[in-house]
């Protein structure tokens, strides 16, 4: 075996099992065991939610493990791959060795991307993400624009099937959306669209101008963790005003027949929710108190740890201070102004292909805190 190669096998086996040690497979396995008694409960699911949390850690530790084990068994593979490679003579050693070398980088890509996971150990990390979507400059191209950004989220969710729950769409007069909210549910879905948030800028030639004429639109994304039990976010009825009234856009049957849209707004902090997404005004209004509360919970976040807000603010909130640009037009890219992570296929991110940009950020944001 070239000592190049051997080197790099020696490098990708000392890299996953540091993965491996923070991992702590043997808690990994005691934790499986734990929810697997759990789950076989028949009294578990007289409480639907902690039921579904019970599965979902249950699966999520259960695919974790699985993916570690079959990385190590790769790992373990790489050496008799080159060993048969090398046995064979002529074109037949060339495909074998090349063969080697594609499953070697795959390999690569597949333990950098579990390490990237090692990476996630905020205090909110784990929970599910509640994302915010808004429009900013640029007319009905930033509505537009709002939406696409909506879709490579949903679009990157169902890739990983991550469950996506519409809260809700406020849609723009001609085209698109003036803001959207949505959960992405999954372990560890803060942590990793945490660093989704900033300003998105999109270079293209409108496609709502009949000059066809190059348009910069910006859109802002806000990633919120979503409140658990645990979290005291007390709102005191006196301190909300409720309004309800008719869901706009598209709807189904019952949608936009009755008053059944909930607007939230905190006197104390002028913070005000919408949702319009479900059927009823109950379900509308208790969706609706999540978002609220998860908004507090990162105003409160923000008030007690005032150190943290550079690094909470890279993004930041001002159309200014952009962190990523999607440019469709003179040419093709999309880049990440923070990590100079770029890719010249702005079709596929914009269908969900982000994972290069996710990874490349929290390692960017691990450098920042180091």
């Amino acid at each position: 075996m070239h000592p190049d190669v051997s080197a790099d096998l020696d490098a990708l086996d000392s890299t996953l099992t540091t993965v491996e040690k923070v991992l702590d497979l043997e808690e990994l396995r005691r934790r499986i065991g734990e929810l697997e008694h759990q789950a076989a409960d028949p009294e578990l699911w007289n409480n639907q939610d902690h039921a579904q949390k019970v599965t979902s850690e249950l699966s999520h530790a259960q695919t974790e493990l699985r993916r570690v084990s079959e990385l190590r068994q790769r790992v373990e593979d790489m050496p008799l791959l080159y060993e048969l490679a090398e046995s064979e003579e002529g074109d037949s050693q060339v495909e074998a060795l090349a063969d080697a070398d594609a499953e070697r980088a795959s390999l690569r890509t597949d333990i950098e991307a579990m390490e990237v996971k090692t990476m996630l150990a905020g205090e909110y990390d784990h929970r599910d993400a509640l994302v915010n979507i808004r429009s900013g400059a640029g007319g009905v191209d930033a509505a537009d624009w709002a939406e696409m950004l909506m879709r490579m989220y949903i679009r990157w969710a169902e890739k990983h099937d991550h469950k996506v729950e519409v809260y809700d769409t406020s849609y723009a007069e001609e085209a698109g959306l003036k803001s959207a909210t949505f959960a992405v549910k999954g372990p560890y879905m803060y942590g990793t669209l945490s660093i989704e948030m900033g300003t998105h800028r999109l270079v293209r030639i409108s496609p709502f101008d009949n000059q066809g004429r190059r348009q910069t639109s910006f859109a802002e994304v806000e990633v919120l963790p979503v409140v658990e039990t645990t979290d005291h976010i007390d709102i005191p009825e006196t301190e909300l005003r409720v309004d309800v009234y008719r869901s706009s856009g598209p709807g189904g049957q019952s949608v936009n027949t009755t008053d059944s849209a909930v607007r939230l707004t905190h006197i104390p902090t002028g913070i005000v929710v919408t949702c319009q997404n479900e059927k009823s005004q109950l379900q509308n209004k208790a969706a609706a108190m999540r978002v609220l509360q998860a908004k507090l919970l990162e105003r409160k976040r923000k008030e007690e740890r005032a150190e943290m807000d550079a690094l909470k603010g890279d993004g930041g909130s001002s159309w200014g201070n952009q962190m990523r640009s999607y440019v469709l037009h003179p040419y093709q890219m999309v880049k990440d102004l923070r990590t100079e992570f770029e890719v010249n296929n702005p079709t596929a991110v914009l269908d969900g292909d982000i994972d290069g940009f996710i990874e490349s950020g929290i390692r960017w944001r691990m450098a920042q805190n180091a």
